[in-house]
């Protein structure tokens, strides 16, 4: 249930928000549920011509980006700016686990990089980016998907943890600098999510962080979408820097 549907008036008619990894897993759960509450999305992945499959997304707006590159994000938010006058929504979905299942002296630096240059390094280019837009309007709302990880970390994630924990230490920075301008700055830390991306780990890992979710079960598309949906509407106009929490009681904090 969207909040629309408990008789809550939402719409994000004539708002352009920005998706990245907006092709599969999270990105795509949340860009339909904005779609179909009247926003003009622009869709970023690189593997964005998967979204032709998709009817609610086929018409959106869409860029093939590699978010790792500061200046092919730059030259696209650019475009996009050029293209609406405005960007009013960013959310970062976008992101990897690497290899997990593994012990920090196991890991190799390369792979750590990556993980960095996906999680973290991609979240701070577009919003870095997206900002000067947002500025112009004095209104914007951006998320970060973080992950639980991130909070407490999980044994065999090193890369994935730590590079969300910079994405929680980031949201935080950027809530409080744009505090006054009209813009918000949140993150969400889901557990674990029923996604392609939990299919394809090591079915102990996925056992592991399954274990300490109190209500003993992964998260659902639907959940994550529903409360994104939320931080990212002009309800939510009092809570910036702020981590929200999506973990079946796994994080009272």
């Amino acid at each position: 249930m969207t909040l629309s549907e408990t008789g809550i008036p939402l719409t994000f008619t004539n708002q352009i928000a920005v998706v990245t990894g907006a092709a599969s897993g999270l990105g795509l759960a949340i860009s339909k549920k904005l779609a179909s509450l009247g926003a003009k999305l622009v869709l970023l992945d690189k593997e964005i011509d998967s979204l032709t499959t998709q009817p609610a997304l086929a018409e959106m707006t869409r860029y093939a980006v590699d978010i790792t590159n500061e200046e092919k994000v730059s030259q696209t938010i650019q475009k996009i700016g050029d293209q609406f006058g405005q960007i009013d929504i960013l959310i970062n979905s976008a992101g990897i686990t690497g290899i997990t299942n593994i012990k920090s002296h196991e890991t190799d630096a390369s792979n750590v990089r990556q993980v960095f240059d996906v999680n973290f390094m991609g979240s701070y280019f577009t919003s870095k980016h997206v900002l000067p837009w947002m500025l112009k309007k004095r209104y914007g709302r951006i998320l970060h998907i973080a992950s639980i990880a991130g909070k407490e970390g999980n044994a065999g994630m090193l890369a994935y943890s730590s590079s969300k924990a910079a994405v929680i230490g980031m949201t935080k920075v950027q809530g409080k600098e744009y505090a006054e301008s009209g813009i918000t700055v949140n993150a969400l830390a889901p557990a674990v999510v029923q996604t392609a991306l939990v299919d394809a780990m090591p079915p102990e890992q996925v056992r592991y962080m399954t274990d300490k979710i109190p209500m003993k079960r992964c998260g659902t598309l639907d959940e994550v979408a529903n409360l994104s949906i939320y931080i990212v509407s002009p309800m939510n106009s009092f809570t910036t820097g702020f981590t929200f929490d999506l973990t079946g009681g796994r994080a009272t904090y």
